[in-house]
């Protein structure tokens, strides 16, 4: 054989050799990550639905990847404070966030001067699960549904003040979509996560929330908050006889859900070696079932999955605020 005929098997052969060094050092990269503790910031203060989540899924990570997760809640400016450090953090794999979804698929939309885009400035990593809110009131509050709700609201405009987890949170856009829908005047008054939200709303220093249904079942049950209605398009199976909101309230859906990222950098070894743990993880029926008790349905999807599902609702979202006429801050 001559030389000249040599030669593109020689360049097949060089290449072959390349793309199997190349990953022989991703299988190294996966295998030494993590090597340290690695620290998990949560959008919101502790006992709201993303805090919940992170601290199911987390010691499951600590066991499966040999080091442990720290939760670091850092609540503020309706989640946005999280993602922020997530994005000034060095991008090692050793700072993540999981998220409520609000912060990044509602503040692009509220906020005129956020920084960060959440397109490009960080890595999503796998959706853990997604969940239906329920519109919660206070037991004070006279109205035993949805239509009772709206007659009262029409009643009395200005005087029902709906609580959220922040301005710009999910919490926060259900309720304004909620208005919107329903044609009523409730006003909205934010706070620094759900946790203190719930508290308010037990305590009666506000009339209604619409909240995460894991973190209002407890209370539910206790008689401490009374359910009106679910946000999705059909019934919750673990609490059937509880109407959705859309049956009185046409066109009205909103969905939660909680999400693992990374700030822009991570190596892709990282992202792929977190996404395989995370999935495993929330398919195991032990997580599947506190997952479901929680009222979230496991997902574990792609990054690919992930990010396309975020610029589906980042634009959706903004249909839903300037039909709202909902000014950005």
């Amino acid at each position: 054989m001559n030389t000249e005929m040599c030669k593109p098997l020689q360049a097949l052969a060089a290449l072959t050799l390349l793309m199997l060094s190349g990953i022989a050092a991703v299988q190294a990269a996966e295998a030494k990550y993590p090597t340290r503790p690695v620290r998990m910031l949560i959008s919101y203060p502790p006992g709201g639905p993303s805090d919940l989540t992170a601290r199911l899924v987390a010691p499951h990570l600590t066991e499966s990847l040999g080091q442990q997760f720290i939760i670091d809640n850092r609540g503020g400016a309706g989640g946005t404070l999280a993602v922020t450090l997530l994005t000034q953090s060095t991008p090692d794999g050793y700072t993540l966030l999981m998220s409520a979804g609000g912060e990044i698929v509602i503040a692009p939309n509220l906020r005129s001067k956020l920084p960060y885009d959440p397109t490009k400035d960080i890595i999503p990593i796998s959706r853990v699960g997604s969940s239906q809110l329920v519109l919660v009131v206070h037991p004070s509050v006279a109205a035993k549904s949805v239509k009772e709700l709206v007659a009262l609201a029409k009643t009395k405009p200005g005087t029902i003040n709906f609580a959220s987890a922040g301005s710009g949170s999910t919490a926060h856009l259900a309720g304004e979509q909620f208005k919107y829908l329903a044609g009523i005047d409730i006003v909205h008054v934010p706070y620094k996560g759900a946790g203190p939200a719930l508290s308010d709303l037990i305590g009666g220093q506000v009339q209604m929330l619409i909240s995460a249904y894991s973190s209002a079942f407890a209370h539910i049950k206790a008689g401490k908050l009374r359910p009106l209605g679910v946000t999705g398009l059909k019934r919750i199976a673990s609490a059937p006889d509880l109407p959705t909101i859309a049956e009185t309230v046409p066109g009205y859906e909103v969905l939660s859900w909680y999400g693992l990222h990374a700030p822009k950098g991570t190596p892709p070894a990282v992202i792929s070696r977190l996404h395989r743990e995370l999935a495993t993880i929330v398919r195991k029926p032990e997580i599947s079932e506190r997952l479901a008790g929680l009222g979230v349905e496991p997902e574990g999807n792609s990054p690919q999955e992930f990010l396309a599902q975020i610029k589906t609702e980042i634009a959706a979202w903004g249909k839903v605020i300037t039909a709202a006429k909902i000014p950005k801050e």
